[in-house]
């Protein structure tokens, strides 16, 4: 364990300022290293499955703070921006994937889940592109940050949704759990009325009595304890970290609480993409190059010429709609996490879903390369 742990804090620290230092992004020096390191690159590590369990701790942390962020007043100010754009944006981006894959034979519940995955962007890469730029203050800046911010929002409900329409004998045979689904609703409302002044009370007496280890102790079982109720009631993991970030939006504990939370999220996430690019089948570049390089550009195509038409439409110049589309057309980070669900609930084939990644991954590889060109 300590042979492997040293292996993972040597590819970041060796490959990740690397990749940041020429102004490719540090999510994709997390997947490089992990391509390096795993199966398919130099063998050191080959616990793929288990790694990545683990690692999706960084990202109902990362859920968590994105609901640390969204105060319902902020949002309510972007309000139109957020779910007018966001919302064009999805729909009409995951509609032609979607047909595309249905197309090469997929299902459509396969299909929709692949066009809806392969529509979001990577948050965490385009702002990090954005800001290293000075151009999150810009037209495209602005609305770049509004659309991601919806494709955060509607990840909760996807992610949550995914695992009731898992196909296989046992759904068959059982239907659809309406019970479970009631159970389920019954906490989440039952979270978001009684959790807020709850966990205020709580983190004021812990900020009182105990030290500043005892806090970060406390946020993490908050963030833990949440998603593991989740995850005993059938939905994801993320949901009830992100709805124990909403409840803590509007408190005075905030900001001490992303602080002490973002090294631990920031870790684990670049654990996860670590593991995802381990998991990455390299042998599908030998196998299926054409394959994964078209569909990988196809995606782009599709992404930058709807967003290029949703600027153009919301009174964007040609140049900040250009841009716009060349920040957001890649994949991102919450597609891997959609298609291993998915593939886990057997809604699409281990074959389909490792395609899958490799073309998200593709695509994001190439999204530094279009930023230099705009």
């Amino acid at each position: 364990m300590l042979e492997q742990i040293a292996i993972f804090l040597a590819a970041t620290v060796l490959i990740v300022p690397l990749f940041k230092g020429l102004g490719l992004g540090t999510v994709l020096g997390y997947l490089i290293a992990g391509m390096l390191i795993g199966p398919w690159g130099l063998e050191l590590v080959s616990d793929v499955e288990n790694t990545l369990h683990f690692s999706e701790l960084g990202v109902v942390l990362l859920l968590f703070i994105i609901g640390l962020e969204l105060q319902p007043s902020r949002l309510w100010v972007l309000r139109r921006t957020v779910f007018g754009l966001g919302s064009a944006q999805l729909l009409l981006s995951a509609l032609p994937i979607a047909l595309l894959a249905a197309a090469m034979g997929q299902g459509w519940l396969a299909a929709v889940v692949i066009g809806v995955g392969a529509a979001m962007s990577s948050t965490a890469f385009v702002l990090q592109i954005l800001a290293e730029r000075g151009e999150l203050t810009t037209r495209h800046g602005r609305e770049s940050f509004a659309i991601l911010l919806f494709q955060d929002l509607a990840v909760i409900p996807v992610l949550a949704i995914v695992p009731l329409l898992a196909v296989g004998p046992e759904l068959s045979q059982k239907g659809v759990d309406w019970l479970g689904i009631m159970r389920a609703l019954a906490v989440i409302v039952a979270m978001v009325v009684v959790g807020r002044q709850f966990l205020r009370l709580a983190f004021r007496g812990v900020a009182r009595f105990g030290t500043r280890e005892i806090f970060t102790a406390a946020a993490l079982l908050v963030v833990v304890g949440t998603a593991l109720l989740m995850h005993i009631l059938g939905l994801s993991m993320s949901l009830g970290a992100f709805l124990a970030g909403v409840l803590l939006a509007d408190s005075e504990f905030r900001h001490e609480i992303e602080a002490e939370l973002e090294p631990f999220k920031g870790l684990l996430l670049g654990l996860f993409f670590i593991a995802v690019g381990m998991s990455v089948n390299l042998g599908l570049i030998g196998e299926q190059v054409l394959l994964v390089i078209g569909l990988a550009t196809a995606l782009i195509l599709i992404k930058f010429a709807v967003l290029y038409l949703i600027g153009r439409l919301a009174g964007c110049r040609s140049d900040a709609a250009r841009n716009l589309g060349i920040a957001l057309a890649a994949g991102g980070e919450f597609a891997f996490v959609l298609f291993s669900l998915a593939r886990d609930h057997r809604i699409v084939a281990a074959e389909t879903a490792e395609t899958l990644v490799m073309v998200i991954t593709l695509s994001m590889l190439l999204a530094p390369m279009l930023f230099l060109v705009c």
